[in-house]
């Protein structure tokens, strides 16, 4: 059993210190996995609750599952299978995404190229052709990717950013949306994000905060706490992570998003299934399903500007 887990899993060094001396914020739940078909459990709409264990690092403070499955089966895992649930929220996704280009453009007024990485449908790369950006994306899950091509006419490109030959400094911005934290290696993200932009371009990056009231006040049962997401950042380890590859935060705030009120009663059910089921039976009632709402768990939305070329 042992030699079995070393050839799946391993132990990580801080992504942003290179330290391995940490803390152990939540400890491993063993036996209490609900996802055992890892292609369900790493789907963009997984929804399983953390039974790993989260680490902190004593020397800058990120937090991370440490030990972890690696990062081969993460990818090829997440890049199987199709996801019809996470694709029932394009319509919101859109919303959500246009209404943040505006603000985005204020740091960017001339529309240029745009890279999105990890994609997953495209939802972002809609809106932003809507406000006439000239639209890149790639995203490793093959059927997200095809999903984007049919239903938006984008070119999406199958596969993770190291797997494309994008040119260097060929993108005026760059967008992470839900990702970071997805990503076996953060650093190694941002450092090809930054050869990929022209000089002073624009990253934006969006990830749940687990130094967010709600994330403290919640602990364990905070809904963004999950298996899926190997790194959990503030907003002092996020500027960290930025620093050390190149940039320089510009603008750092909550980040609301639109879901239909239905879908969201539905994804509680992992929180609880009592409140899950009673609210998807109220709006049934009224007829408000698909009413769609802002929400805020904790998402913090990050505008940077790339000020040097990651080393």
């Amino acid at each position: 059993m042992k030699e079995k887990s070393k050839k799946i899993f391993e132990t990580i060094s801080c992504n942003i210190c290179g330290g391995n001396d940490y803390s152990i914020v939540y400890p491993a739940m063993s036996g209490r996995e609900k996802d055992l078909d890892l292609v369900k459990k790493f789907r963009a709409s997984g929804d399983e609750l953390l039974v790993d264990q989260v680490v902190k690092c004593k020397r800058c403070g990120l937090q991370f599952i440490n030990p972890r499955l690696k990062p081969e089966i993460i990818i090829q895992s997440y890049s199987e299978g199709s996801d019809e649930i996470f694709i029932s929220q394009a319509k919101a996704r859109e919303a959500t995404f246009f209404n943040s280009l505006k603000k985005i453009e204020k740091f960017a007024p001339n529309k240029g190229r745009v890279l999105d990485i990890g994609t997953a449908g495209g939802s972002f790369l809609a809106a932003a052709k809507r406000r006439g950006w000239e639209v890149y994306g790639c995203e490793p899950n093959k059927w997200m990717a095809g999903w984007g091509k049919k239903n938006y006419g984008i070119n999406i490109q199958k596969g993770t950013v190291f797997q494309q030959k994008y040119k260097k400094n060929f993108f005026d911005m760059v967008t992470l949306w839900d990702v970071i934290e997805h990503t076996p290696d953060p650093s190694k993200v941002l450092k090809e994000c930054s050869r990929l932009l022209k000089n002073s371009g624009i990253l934006v990056v969006n990830y749940p905060d687990i130094g967010s009231w709600l994330a403290r006040l919640l602990k364990r049962k905070w809904l963004f706490l999950t298996s899926v997401h190997l790194y959990y950042f503030t907003p002092r380890t996020m500027n960290l992570l930025l620093q050390k590859n190149g940039f320089r935060i510009l603008k750092i705030k909550p980040h609301f998003q639109d879901l239909e009120i239905g879908y969201l009663f539905f994804r509680a059910g992992s929180f609880s299934k009592i409140v899950s089921k009673l609210g998807q039976a109220i709006v049934k009632f009224f007829n408000l399903e698909h009413k769609q709402v802002p929400y805020w768990l904790g998402q913090t939305f990050v505008i940077a500007r790339k000020v040097k070329e990651a080393e």
